[in-house]
């Protein structure tokens, strides 16, 4: 049975978070330190995350996706002037069935999305991981050469499948769009071959961009 929608505040932004994954917020717009202020005062801590597809971070008006994912606030900082640092973990992806108006500060109507049920054989599974993990970890060490990796080529990743797939579209140094794409396939098996298929083609632009002499 699909549970009922339920609001949640929202923080678009130009970044993708996915779900393992930790994310500083700093937090300056009016709207969204009310937003923080209404958060933090919550027993959950939580609040949801999409990317801006279109359009700015700042004064709304901006084109959001459908699907995102519940932060957690972990740590929590205001400034003198009012403004807030956090440090946020992806939980768990959403969908949004609604939006809602932004006044005060953006809403929406969501629904959790859990990965679909998987029949793939563990071993099979755990092929898949192995070899994400390994080109994951080729393309942090060609991003190092060119001063471009986002976290360290030795960086933790997880033994589970399903927790793998999102570290390693977290970690991969890919694109708004890419991440985005690998957000929404439905289950592990697919995110992992996906990922497969995208870190090899960063890995082979990067080696060219490195041949060529330039970043």
């Amino acid at each position: 049975m699909t549970a009922e929608p339920r609001e949640m505040a929202m923080f678009p932004l130009g970044t993708v978070l996915v779900p393992t994954a930790v994310l500083p917020l700093h937090v300056f717009e009016p709207r969204y330190r009310e937003l923080v202020d209404a958060v933090l005062a919550t027993e959950a801590r939580e609040l949801g995350v999409v990317l801006i597809e279109r359009g700015s971070e700042v004064g709304g008006g901006d084109a959001r996706t459908s699907v995102g994912t519940v932060a957690g606030v972990i740590d929590a900082q205001r400034t003198d002037d009012g403004r807030w640092g956090l440090v946020t973990v992806g939980l768990r992806r959403i969908e949004v069935a609604r939006w809602l108006p932004d006044e005060p500060y953006p809403r929406a109507l969501v629904t959790d999305w859990p990965d679909a049920d998987d029949a793939t054989p563990s071993d099979e599974l755990e092929g898949l991981r192995a070899t994400a993990v390994t080109l994951v970890r080729q393309a942090l060490a060609v991003a190092t050469e060119l001063g471009e990796a986002p976290v360290p080529a030795t960086v933790d990743l997880s033994d589970d499948p399903v927790t793998a797939s999102f570290q390693v579209v977290a970690a991969g140094p890919l694109g708004p769009a890419d991440r985005q794409a690998l957000l929404e396939v439905p289950g592990a098996r697919e995110r992992l071959e996906r990922a497969a298929v995208l870190l090899g083609e960063a890995i082979e632009l990067m080696r060219a961009r490195i041949a060529l002499g330039g970043p």
